[in-house]
């Protein structure tokens, strides 16, 4: 009886010392997807600094389209509104926060679009500079949520591996969410220059 009680006793300390050490791997896997979301944000975040100074660079000609700029405007107060702890976030709330960041994005190309309309504009030193920066900060954001995605996954497979998929569900670790393509990022854009 002994000898099962000591056996019992080792299988138990065995399986709790497993589920401490599969813990910590998956804290610390919690703890990179917090750090490259700060990242995403502060890039989101960047961009919406960055569109007041272009909207006021663009209000300075005095004939330009007014509901683009209404638009822009709108777009940014929308996304800046939506928030989203990566710890809890569903697939449902990375969605709509995907979707307010793209309607920035699109008014923001519209914008640009009709910016050709206007050569003053398009020469404009502050105007170039700020295009310029958006430019840039685009290609942050692309390379922050890449990297968010990458520590998502590495979290996953870890959730989702046997036996750590175990260890996380009684401890209550679920798979988080990835950001997705946009519709139709499949199908290359149809050039036509006549």
């Amino acid at each position: 009886m002994k000898k099962i009680l000591g056996i019992l006793l080792i299988a138990v300390i065995a399986l709790g010392g497993y589920s401490l050490t599969k813990y910590n791997d998956l804290m610390r896997a919690e703890e990179d997807i917090n750090s490259v979301w700060g990242n995403v944000e502060s890039a989101y975040q960047r961009r919406a600094d960055l569109i007041p100074n272009l909207v006021n660079t663009v209000k300075g000609q005095a004939n330009f389209e007014k509901e683009t700029l209404t638009a822009v405007i709108d777009a940014r107060a929308k996304a800046t509104a939506i928030t989203i702890n990566p710890n809890t976030a569903s697939e449902e709330e990375m969605a709509k926060y995907q979707a307010a960041q793209q309607e920035v994005n699109s008014s923001l190309s519209r914008l640009l679009v009709s910016v050709e309309k206007y050569p003053e504009l398009k020469a404009h030193e502050g105007f170039l500079n700020l295009q310029a920066q958006l430019e840039g900060t685009e290609n942050r954001i692309n390379t922050e949520r890449n990297l968010y995605n990458n520590a998502v996954k590495e979290y996953n497979k870890q959730v989702r591996e046997m036996p750590t998929k175990i260890a996380a569900m009684l401890m209550g670790f679920k798979a988080k969410p990835q950001f997705k393509a946009e519709a139709g990022a499949d199908k290359a854009p149809v050039v036509n220059f006549n």
